[in-house]
């Protein structure tokens, strides 16, 4: 499978710490790409959003960190930042560097060890690791971020599934876009491709699958964590663009978890989507956008699909192998 590391000047990496459930993922550009962004959850856990908006001044951005851990995960960020400048790489400031990291951290304390999250060793370690195994494939399933993931939570985690972080790769001539996702929504995730449901809410003999949406418009959902939910994704592209055609790149792939998870943007999900453009292929900006939507619905339906049961919960292997 083609990986997002086979893009020229994007480097990517995991920490994981598998026993506490939990771990962290960096996609890097060394020398700085344009960056752009998009928060449509109603609980997000971000870095260096604002930074990304287009009136702001700054144009490099050279990390982004997918992180468990909820809120406290957003330290692996400065571990990030600490292993770019040691290498020398960030914003020239005259002074020193300044490695541009944004991030998104999703809820998974709920999963394994809720008191081990990933820091500013996790950080730096994924950060080394990108740099350490440059061109090679990145890992999917529980690993990184995607290391205690969880889906399909409406109707409490006894019915619950376990998810992973996924990747896909799309190319339209010259132009590439990929994206890798840590899905962990509280809804189910469907194949925007053939409408198949993968994974998600299970029936109460725990032996196939229910609908979310449905469970949720008969009153039936059953939240005893609110605000524990969280799809954070990175779409990479070789796409010439500004830092306002990065933003509507990343508004468009958005979409992508409305097609892919059922239903999105909840209250009780922190949705955010960032955009890392290198700027080798000039592309219309719609273009690039619809070619992120494909990379990331399929990026969400891998990351379902990558995955394999653990913690107490099963996945789409183990149902499908049942």
């Amino acid at each position: 499978m083609a990986s997002i590391t086979q893009i020229p000047g994007v480097l990517a990496g995991h920490a994981t710490l598998e026993a506490a459930g939990t771990g962290c993922t960096v996609i890097v550009c060394p020398d700085g790409c344009v960056g752009g962004v998009d928060v449509r959850g109603g609980a997000p856990a971000t870095r260096e959003t604002d930074l990304l908006r287009p009136e702001e001044t700054v144009e490099e951005l050279h990390a982004v960190a997918l992180s468990g851990g909820s809120a406290y995960g957003l330290a692996a960020s400065c571990g990030v930042a600490e292993e770019l400048e040691r290498r020398g790489y960030g914003l020239d400031v005259g002074v020193a560097r300044v490695p541009i990291v944004s991030g998104a951290c999703l809820f998974d304390l709920a999963c394994g060890d809720a008191h081990v999250r990933p820091g500013v060793e996790e950080g730096r370690a994924a950060c080394a690791a990108a740099f350490e195994h440059a061109g090679e494939p990145l890992e999917r399933g529980c690993v990184g971020a995607g290391c205690g993931c969880t889906i399909g939570k409406l109707a409490g985690p006894e019915r619950a599934m376990k998810s992973g972080l996924g990747e896909d790769v799309e190319r339209a001539g010259e132009l590439v876009c990929g994206a890798v996702s840590a899905v962990n929504a509280c809804g189910d995730v469907v194949d925007p491709d053939t409408g198949e449901r993968v994974a998600g809410l299970r029936t109460a003999d725990g032996t196939a699958l229910a609908s979310s949406v449905e469970t949720l418009l008969g009153n039936e959902a059953q939240m005893p964590l609110e605000r524990t939910n969280t799809t954070i994704s990175c779409v990479v592209t070789n796409a010439r663009l500004t830092k306002a055609q990065a933003t509507k790149v990343a508004q468009m792939a958005a979409d992508a978890y409305a097609h892919a998870i059922s239903p999105t943007h909840t209250t009780n999900d922190g949705d955010t989507v960032f955009v890392m453009a290198t700027g080798a292929v000039e592309a219309p900006v719609d273009v690039v956008g619809a070619l992120a939507v494909r990379a990331l619905g399929r990026a969400i339906v891998d990351g379902a699909r990558s995955a394999h049961g653990a913690y107490g919960y099963p996945a789409a292997r183990d149902l499908r192998d049942a």
